[in-house]
């Protein structure tokens, strides 16, 4: 969804007829203040979003940034300063902080990933397991965090799972099928090490080894070539993780961080 359109509608949804106790103030005229301020340690997403939920109320708003997107803000510190009437502040402020929460919490919880793996080759990789309408930015949440994306939806790139190979009789149908229907990557999800060779013998881009264990998962890489990525998915914890990824793995999906990420936590505090 077009993100203006996407703004619209949370603004839309949150006062569908105006909003009755700011109205009742009569604080239209009143110019004031108020700091964005970061209630817990974590990784800023969403600052251009955030920025335009309040441009949507009132496009005299403004804000002055103290931090960029991707970067680490800790407990206590103002984020930005904001200036304008203070009905559009209030107006403007819960559906601000909902998105920028959301976003800066992806982008914290794809840092803790990251972190745990970063003295390894491994790329952490968001899924489309993404909340509707919200896949574009909380994939860009996720890049904030130090993540890459996977791909942004099912037109961005072959994927052969399971489904696919039941109904295609095997992987090695699947695998022609998809050829002689586009010349895109492929990559196929595997669950066991004869999956693995047939993928091999496929001579496709990338493997997923699905849910596999630790131990299944050094066994299948002894079958990769070089010439073929790999990537580790399925119950990628941040206790796990780096002993996934010092396996040797391309990369390591983990859906969690855009389905599972805590909200980040922010105030906004009106000064004048």
């Amino acid at each position: 969804m077009n993100l203006d359109k996407l703004i619209e509608v949370a603004l839309n949804e949150d006062m569908p007829e105006g909003d009755i106790t700011t109205d009742s103030l009569q604080l239209q005229d009143r110019v004031g203040r108020a700091r964005l301020i970061a209630k817990e340690d974590q990784v800023l997403s969403g600052a251009d979003v955030f920025a335009k939920v309040f441009a949507a109320v009132d496009s005299s708003v403004q804000i002055q940034w103290q931090f960029e997107n991707g970067q680490l803000i800790l407990k206590g510190q103002t984020v930005a300063a904001i200036q304008g009437r203070l009905s559009s502040i209030l107006k403007a402020e819960r559906v601000a902080l909902n998105f920028l929460g959301h976003l800066s919490g992806v982008a914290t919880f794809t840092r803790c990933f990251t972190e745990q793996i970063r003295h390894t080759k491994t790329k952490i990789l968001d899924t489309r397991k993404t909340t509707p309408c919200m896949r574009e930015l909380e994939k860009a949440a996720v890049r904030d965090g130090g993540g890459e994306n996977h791909r942004m939806n099912l037109s961005d790139g072959i994927l052969i799972k399971e489904n696919h190979i039941r109904f295609a009789g095997g992987i090695a149908n699947a695998i022609k099928a998809v050829r002689v229907y586009s010349s895109k990557r492929v990559e196929v999800e595997t669950r066991n090490l004869e999956e693995v060779r047939q993928a091999v013998a496929g001579q496709v881009g990338q493997i997923m080894f699905d849910n596999m264990s630790t131990e299944q998962m050094r066994e299948a890489l002894r079958l990769v070539p070089a010439s073929i990525q790999t990537e580790a998915s399925g119950n990628m914890t941040l206790e796990r993780v780096r002993e996934v990824a010092e396996l040797g793995v391309n990369f390591i999906s983990v859906g969690a961080i855009t389905h599972s990420a805590p909200s980040a936590d922010f105030s906004l505090m009106v000064e004048s």
